[in-house]
């Protein structure tokens, strides 16, 4: 069991020494992929919009949690507009510090900046319509990822979704050195999502991401 731990902690603390050598901008959260940022919130909007508004079934739009919120990319261009209060978590403090200006004066509606690995995170209970996870879950061994989504359900408040946008490789689990992280296959996202007891909505693939980089796909759970 040592040896689990020890690579365990590795995998964690080189993800937070890599990311803390990112500049906090568009770019950097991006891996240099800046240009792929309208498409990729054009894209999680028109997903999300589905999903809320008034009446039966439908999500309510009072506080959303961005899960590895950077600098608050996605809070600014995709929550912020759709949510009364969002709250930003993010393993890194600087990226978190640069959040305050990035996002203006629409940042005064960001309730909460919470610095933390998600494998560390409780999130409030029954705080959040939407909880949003992208690009963050390969920083997640399996069980923390289960834990983790678990934690989530708990904080939903009712008719509340956990979104999950994230790559996904062809087949297998392929480990990323460079920051420390792993691309999954869709049937193991599927399966560790129903570990943690929870049903898909809905699945999508983002279209119009250039060729050479993983499919996107983005997974409403509840």
């Amino acid at each position: 069991m040592g040896d689990i731990a020890e690579g365990e902690t590795s995998f964690y603390s080189n993800a937070v020494d890599y990311w803390r050598e990112v500049p906090p901008t568009v770019d950097g959260m991006l891996g240099g992929y800046g240009s792929i940022s309208n498409i990729d919130i054009n894209g999680s909007k028109a997903f999300l919009q589905k999903f809320l508004g008034e009446g039966e079934g439908k999500t309510g739009t009072e506080c959303a949690l961005d899960c590895g919120a950077g600098i608050g990319r996605i809070t600014k261009r995709l929550l912020l507009p759709l949510f009364k209060t969002v709250d930003l978590v993010d393993v890194t403090q600087e990226f978190l510090d640069k959040a305050k200006t990035y996002l203006g004066e629409e940042g005064k509606r960001v309730g909460k900046y919470l610095c933390s690995g998600l494998q560390d995170l409780v999130p409030e209970s029954g705080r959040y319509n939407v909880i949003w996870i992208q690009w963050v879950i390969g920083h997640l061994t399996d069980d923390h990822l289960v834990d983790f989504l678990q934690r989530c359900q708990k904080a939903l408040r009712p008719n509340g979704l956990i979104i999950i946008k994230d790559n996904v490789s062809y087949e297998g689990v392929i480990p990323d050195e460079v920051d420390s992280s792993i691309c999954r296959d869709l049937e193991i996202v599927h399966s560790l999502v129903g570990r943690a007891g929870l049903s898909i909505l809905h699945e999508e693939q983002q279209t119009n991401f250039p060729k050479e980089i993983y499919q996107v796909h983005t997974l409403a759970l509840r």
